[in-house]
C-alpha cells in the first residue's frame, strides 16, 4: 500500500491524503493549477494579488483580525504562494484542531469578499514587495533569466506583475480571474500527518456542491530557435554580481526528467559538486554558487547561478561555460554520480518526512501531472539513472543549444558577454 491515497468528491474534486502514524500535526492544504502564466497582459499579477486577497475577510469572517485570530487560536500556521503554474493555500496545525483549519481554509477560498476599500490598500503592500525583490538581486536574477528565456510570454513574466497592472486592478479584475480558473477540476485538497477520520464526509459538505468547469487552457510556451548565445545585462550599481547561465531544458513529464535530475545534480547540487568546488572552493569567485534544473510542463532550463567577484566576472563565467560542456564531452565517473544519487535520495528523504512535505511532493504532481508518484517509486526511479543516460542528457542539451546568460551587476556591455559563451 502507497503513501498516498487519493479520492474525489461527488463533483470531482481530488483530495489527496498522506497519513503519518507517527504525526501529531495535520498539514492541510488546497492547491489549484492556475497560476501566473494563466494571466493575460492587462490583469498580470492577478494570481498572486488574489492570493494576498483571500487573508483579508470573508463573508462570515469579515475582516483579516477574524481569520488570522482563529488560526493563532489553534497554535497554527497560516500562509500561501502563488507560482507561475499553481497556488496554494495552507494551515498546519495539531492533529485534533483539522476541521478548524479546514473551515477557515475553505471558507477564504469561497467566501473571500474582495472589499474595494481593501483592495486599494493591499496595492501599497504589492508594489513595496516588488520594490523588495527589485532590490535583491539574488532573488531577482531569476526573473531577468526567464525573460531572456521565455520572453513576452506569460512564462516570462514576473509572478507579482507590474506597477501599472497592479494599481490598475478593481473587484472585477479579481472575481472575472476566479470565475476562469478556480472550479474543483482545477482544485485538490492535501491533508498530511495525523489526517484523522471522516475527512471525506467532512469536504464533502465543504465543497461538494461548487460547480463549474475551467474550459481555456494556458499561453504555451514560447518555441524559440537559438541560433546563438543570448545575453541579457540589467545594470545595478553594486559589489557584486548576480548571474545565471542556462539552457533549455524539458518539461516535467519528459521520460529523461530523472536522468535530468542527477545531471544537475553533479552539476551543482551540494558542497562536493562541481560547480561548487570550481568556482568557490579552487578560485573563490563566489559565496554561493548552485546549478538545478527547474521545469514547467512544457518547457524547463538547467542553469547554474552564483553571486560572483564584479572584477573577476569573466573568469566565473568561463568557469561555469567549462563545466556545461565538460558534461557534454565527459562521461561522469562512477563514484562521483554515485555520490550525487545519495545526494538526490536522501536530500528527497529529508524533504518528504515531514507532512508538509510530503504533501507538498504529492500535491505537485497531482495538480500538475494528474498522478501522485509514490516517494518509494520517486527512488527507484533515480536508482535506475546510469552514467549513459547523464551524458546523452547533457549532450541533447548542452550540445544543441546555445548557453544564454542573465547578469545583474555595474555593466552595460552585453557583446563582451556573449563572446565568452562563444568560446
Amino acid at each position: 500500500m502507497g503513501v498516498f491515497e487519493r479520492q474525489q468528491l461527488s463533483n470531482g474534486l481530488r483530495v489527496l491524503t498522506a497519513p503519518l502514524p507517527h504525526a501529531q500535526s495535520v498539514a492541510c492544504f488546497v492547491m489549484l493549477s492556475a497560476g501566473s502564466r494563466y494571466e493575460r497582459a492587462e490583469n498580470r499579477g492577478i494570481a498572486h494579488f488574489a492570493e494576498h486577497m483571500f487573508f483579508k475577510g470573508t463573508e462570515r469572517r469579515p475582516s483579516s483580525r477574524d481569520l488570522t485570530t482563529i488560526v493563532d487560536g489553534i497554535g497554527g500556521e497560516f500562509n500561501a504562494f502563488t507560482s507561475k503554474e499553481y497556488t496554494g493555500y495552507y494551515v498546519r496545525c495539531a492533529g485534533a484542531d483539522r476541521d478548524t483549519a479546514l473551515d477557515v481554509l475553505i471558507d477564504m477560498l469561497r467566501h473571500s469578499k474582495f472589499d474595494p476599500e481593501e483592495i486599494e490598500r493591499e496595492k501599497g503592500v504589492i508594489l513595496e514587495e516588488m520594490n523588495m525583490y527589485a532590490d535583491t538581486p539574488r532573488d531577482h536574477i531569476g526573473n531577468v533569466f526567464e525573460d531572456l528565456m521565455y520572453g513576452n510570454n506569460p512564462l516570462g513574466w514576473e509572478v507579482l506583475g507590474t506597477k501599472e497592472t497592479v494599481k490598475a486592478a478593481t473587484r472585477e479584475t479579481f472575481l472575472g480571474y476566479l470565475d476562469e480558473w478556480y472550479h474543483p477540476d482545477r482544485m485538490v485538497v492535501g491533508v498530511s500527518g495525523m489526517v484523522g477520520d471522516d475527512l471525506i464526509p467532512l469536504l464533502e459538505g465543504h465543497l461538494g456542491d461548487m460547480t463549474g468547469k475551467a474550459d481555456g487552457r494556458p499561453t504555451p510556451a514560447p518555441t524559440v530557435t537559438q541560433t546563438g548565445p543570448r545575453v541579457r545585462v540589467q545594470h545595478k550599481d553594486a559589489d557584486q554580481a548576480h548571474i545565471i547561465l542556462g539552457v533549455p531544458s524539458i518539461g516535467i513529464g519528459h521520460p529523461d526528467r530523472y536522468a535530468l535530475a542527477m545531471l544537475a545534480t553533479v552539476l551543482g547540487g551540494g558542497m562536493s559538486s562541481r560547480l561548487f568546488l570550481e568556482v568557490r572552493e579552487r578560485r573563490g569567485l563566489a559565496y554561493y554558487v548552485f546549478g538545478t534544473n527547474h521545469s514547467y510542463t512544457d518547457a524547463g532550463s538547467l542553469y547554474a547561478q552564483a553571486g560572483v567577484d564584479i572584477n573577476r566576472i569573466d573568469d566565473a563565467v568561463s568557469v561555469i561555460v567549462e563545466q556545461f560542456h565538460r558534461l557534454a564531452n565527459e562521461t561522469v565517473p562512477t563514484d562521483e554520480l554515485e555520490k550525487a544519487r545519495s545526494l538526490s535520495k536522501g536530500r528527497f528523504v529529508l524533504r518528504t518526512e515531514t507532512p508538509q512535505g510530503l504533501i507538498m511532493y504529492g500535491l505537485n504532481r497531482e495538480v500538475l501531472e494528474g498522478s501522485a508518484l509514490e516517494p518509494v517509486d520517486y527512488l527507484a526511479e533515480i536508482d535506475k539513472v546510469t552514467a549513459e543516460d547523464v551524458r546523452r542528457v547533457a549532450q541533447d542539451l548542452i550540445r544543441t543549444n546555445a548557453l544564454n546568460l542573465a547578469v545583474i551587476g555595474p555593466f552595460k556591455d552585453e557583446d563582451r558577454f556573449a563572446k565568452l559563451l562563444s568560446a
